[in-house]
């Protein structure tokens, strides 16, 4: 299965750049991979060649490994366990240190760390039982000091510790306020990290343990080699606090920038806010591609508080664009150049305006009316993420489909369904209430959702998205579909591999419609990875049907839009929607229809604002960010990428 990433579009030329100047802002050396498969297989390379080093050395003593669990390591374990099956490497003479466990846990219980990495690692590779050491979440209260101390003890002077780091630079369980010095410990654990690692438990924050094990950060500064990871654009601010900023108690992860021989592997997206990605010509010499230039434009008008057409030749000089400006100057012809581009990128018809003059729009005028795809990774992505751009489509007179990839049953409070059972019932449409509350009566915290509730969970969010839907004239009888993706059906929060099942069904939707524009997700920053998988197979589907000769498709448009988490950078943006106030109302009342996802979403993220609220700042905040730039003022405007 292929990986999706953002293409490439200029940046600093590394070749031949000498290591200091490359690494010039960072405190921690930083290796930035296309992607968290390609880094995790550089990260499994390392491990492997110390430990063949190791055997080589004759060294008696096994090679003591260092090993965190959580979503980060996942693909490294996948890749050492081929390496082991294909005798590259071998565990036999390794000794693994597991970093934290929750506390209290049992050993065999479906929710324990190390019952997952046993699941995902140590059991597909030819390690001693007797060389695996790995916190215990059975100890008495009593003895865990003691048990602790023994631990810490056999855990110093690790030969290599590889560590995934959290979203607030946490390493293991060391939360903010850790002291550099500490030891192997039980730490209680926060509200804000219980919310988090309830995704584990059902999102119930209830039952999602109070305390944890966990290796300290002077235990694991006794390490010889250390090795950082982080994936996705949700570790990137967390990836530019650990490289380039001041070591901060509030970010435990910075203390290991005192270590001697440590090393952070990250990919394109958690590493989009360090400086040689956000302003590589101030590290040196550049590719100044189209879209390089702009982000260079709207970098300077940021950093001096201008519009684009405010901009002078002094404001180049002095911020190390002195490079732009030899190759593309003079100033002001840079200036009214991206002017214009940010301007042709605004556009009232997403669709295509009919009988219009297209050389400068974004999109062709024909043919119309367009049959269109909107791609919905969970049944609110789409009114929540382009709301106003599908209400205007569908207004324009296209033929609007969209497809609403998975079911999004797990989203759904049991409080919820108990509402809707209520309701029936006193609607004398059959009284069901007492048995679908036994059925969650005896759930059991961390167990698969049982299918009979999930049955009706999906069915709330199916009449939800209907509803949304029809509230702005959609036909939710020929025009809805609901593909329920496979690898979405696993009963929690860990989902299923994708398979060339999930592929089938969006191809047939695809083949069906033959659509002239798709829009999908191009989200990373999605929390729960649902985002990532189906623009992953929805890109991988497209790609199939070109090979089996769907010629049409060379025609067809992809837009990528952006989930609730986070939006595009405005250097990035193809086509902007700018949406009146009128139809801000519109989209938020279509957010509306989804009332299960209100106040009590059972896995919300970190941000505590309601989807609505999120969509709406969001897109006034990219009209402001325009209006910045010298364009029109807008209330509200959604962006799009363009995939080519």
């Amino acid at each position: 299965m292929k990986h999706f990433s953002l293409p490439k579009d200029g940046g600093l030329i590394e070749s031949n750049l000498p290591k200091g100047i490359l690494h010039s802002h960072e405190r921690i050396t930083t290796e930035i991979s296309d992607d968290a498969a390609s880094g995790s297989d550089k990260v499994a390379r390392i491990i492997v060649d110390a430990i063949n080093e190791h055997e080589a050395d004759a060294i008696t003593r096994p090679f003591k490994l260092g090993l965190s669990t959580g979503i980060t390591p996942t693909l490294l374990y996948k890749r050492l366990a081929e390496l082991n099956k294909a005798g590259i490497v071998s565990f036999r003479n390794v000794e693994i240190y597991s970093i934290d466990e929750y506390y209290p846990c049992e050993n065999d219980s479906p929710q324990s760390r190390n019952n997952k990495l046993h699941r995902v690692f140590l059991d597909l590779v030819d390690v001693k039982p007797e060389n695996v050491h790995i916190p215990d979440g059975t100890i008495p209260q009593a003895k865990v000091s003691d048990y602790c101390a023994e631990f810490d003890k056999a855990a110093r002077g690790l030969d290599l510790l590889v560590i995934g780091v959290g979203k607030g630079g946490q390493i293991g369980f060391n939360e903010a306020g850790s002291a550099e010095k500490s030891r192997t410990r039980l730490v209680p654990l926060s509200y804000r990290s219980r919310k988090i690692q309830a995704r584990n438990f059902n999102g119930d924050v209830a039952v999602t343990p109070k305390s944890a094990i966990t290796m300290g950060i002077g235990t694991m500064m006794t390490s010889h080699k250390i090795i950082l990871m982080a994936w996705g654009e949700d570790k990137a601010e967390s990836v530019k606090s650990v490289v380039e900023s001041r070591i901060d108690p509030s970010c435990p992860a910075s203390y290991l920038q005192r270590h001697d021989n440590v090393s952070f592997y990250t990919d394109e997206m958690s590493a989009s806010l360090l400086t040689r990605i956000v302003a590589p010509w101030t590290v040196g010499p550049c590719d100044w591609t189209p879209k390089l230039i702009r982000k260079a434009v709207v970098w300077l008008c940021e950093k001096v508080h201008k519009p684009i057409l405010k901009l002078t030749q002094k404001d180049y000089l002095e911020n190390s664009l002195s490079e732009l400006l030899e190759l593309f100057g003079p100033y002001d012809k840079i200036n009214i150049d991206i002017f214009n581009e940010f301007q042709h990128t605004i556009t009232g018809w997403p669709g295509g305006k009919p009988n219009a003059d297209d050389s400068t729009r974004p999109v062709k005028s024909t043919p119309f009316p367009k049959k269109v795809i909107v791609f919905s990774p969970h049944p609110d992505d789409d009114v929540i993420s382009m709301g106003g751009t599908f209400i205007r489509l569908v207004h324009q007179g296209h033929d609007v489909h969209v497809a609403y990839e998975t079911s999004g049953d797990l989203a759904v409070h049991d409080d919820v369904v108990l509402q809707h059972m209520d309701a029936a019932k006193q609607l004398g449409f059959g009284d069901k209430f007492d048995e679908v509350k036994a059925i969650i009566g005896a759930k059991r915290p961390g167990a698969p959702e049982p299918k009979e509730l999930l049955a009706i969970k999906a069915a709330i969010r199916r009449s939800e998205a209907r509803s949304a839907v029809r509230s702005f004239g959609l036909n939710d009888n020929t025009n809805v579909h609901f593909l329920n993706l496979p690898f979405y059906e696993s009963g929690g929060v860990a989902k299923l591999p994708r398979t060339q099942a999930d592929l089938d069904i969006i191809k047939a939707l695809i083949k069906e419609v033959k659509p002239d524009q798709i829009y999908m997700a191009g989200d990373l920053a999605d929390p729960h990875g649902t985002h990532r998988v189906c623009t992953e197979a929805a890109l991988e589907a497209i790609e199939q049907l070109k090979e089996e000769g769907n010629d049409w498709l060379d025609n067809t448009t992809i837009w990528l839009y952006r989930g609730a988490w986070m939006e595009w950078e405005l250097w990035r943006v193809d086509m902007a929607v700018p949406l009146s106030p009128d139809e801000v109302v519109e989209k938020r009342h279509a957010i509306f229809r989804h009332l299960s996802q209100k106040d009590i979403v059972p896995f919300p993220g970190d941000d505590p604002r309601e989807f609505w609220q999120r969509a709406e700042e969001r897109t006034q905040n990219t009209a402001k960010l325009y209006d910045e730039l010298g364009m029109a003022e807008y209330q509200a405007i959604e962006v799009f990428l363009k995939l080519k």
